[in-house]
């Protein structure tokens, strides 16, 4: 059994009480969510909050992959997360990684501060009649805007991936979350586009983000209106046919 812990040197006070925790995480801290594959806990340590994410034990194949060619789930969320804190991107501050190997990868954990956040985005979806959802749907465009300029294609950018905290004076600080699933690329045009297909957007709502993103980007409102709408219903049709199929299969 060979363990690798890697922390922030923010918090490597917290190195010896962090690894303790860890060993005995199933008798520590208070579920936040708890997922076929994941689970996440908060534990506080002087003060501070911290969530843990404990991924899916990968079975023997993946373990292998996750040891030799591949890195781990946890270790890309820390680097990744190191990355989007260093370009002036929100995200859960990373605070460190924890990964267990035998013969392969056994277990892995990722740390990061805990963030009190008000709502996230997929309450923008739900309630059509969100107080602000307008303004707070063009600093999300002007969010997204910025990690395109910056080259980071989040390939998760999806509606229970960004929190969002109301500051108040109509001001607004989105986090991105989940983050192992990232590249960081050059993004022309039609990419920038393809990547709002997650979001699962109405009309309503692309409208005001298409005009928002063509202003940033100096693009016509009609081409990034309708890229934006294409992908969007594209991934939408995907979506609701596998649900029409699973329904059909198990009726």
């Amino acid at each position: 059994m060979r363990e690798n812990f890697v922390i922030n040197p923010k918090y490597s006070h917290l190195a010896e009480k962090l690894k303790d925790i860890l060993h005995h995480f199933s008798q520590k801290g208070e579920y936040v969510a708890k997922g076929e594959r994941n689970v996440i806990k908060m534990v506080q340590l002087e003060g501070i909050s911290f969530n843990i994410k404990k991924f899916k034990t990968p079975n023997a194949f993946q373990s292998l992959v996750y040891k030799f060619i591949r890195k781990s789930k946890a270790k890309r969320s820390f680097e990744y997360a190191s990355k989007l804190i260093d370009f002036g991107i929100n995200t859960p501050f990373p605070v460190a990684y924890f990964e267990v190997f035998s013969r392969g990868l056994q277990d892995s954990f990722y740390i990061s501060e805990h963030i009190d956040y008000d709502f996230d985005f997929r309450e923008l979806i739900h309630n059509p009649r969100f107080k602000k959802r307008n303004e707070i749907l063009r600093q999300f465009t002007k969010f997204t805007f910025k990690l395109h300029e910056k080259g980071v294609n989040f390939l998760d950018h999806s509606p229970g991936n960004t929190l969002i905290v109301d500051h108040g004076n109509n001001t607004y600080d989105f986090y991105l979350i989940d983050l192992n699933r990232m590249r960081f690329e050059p993004m022309d045009f039609n990419a920038r586009m393809h990547n709002f297909r997650r979001l699962w957007l109405s009309k309503t709502m692309v409208k005001i983000m298409a005009q928002e993103y063509a202003e940033l980007s100096g693009k016509s409102y009609e081409e990034t209106y309708i890229l934006m709408l294409k992908y969007s219903r594209i991934f939408q049709k995907k979506i609701n046919s596998k649900k029409l199929r699973r329904r059909k299969l198990f009726n």
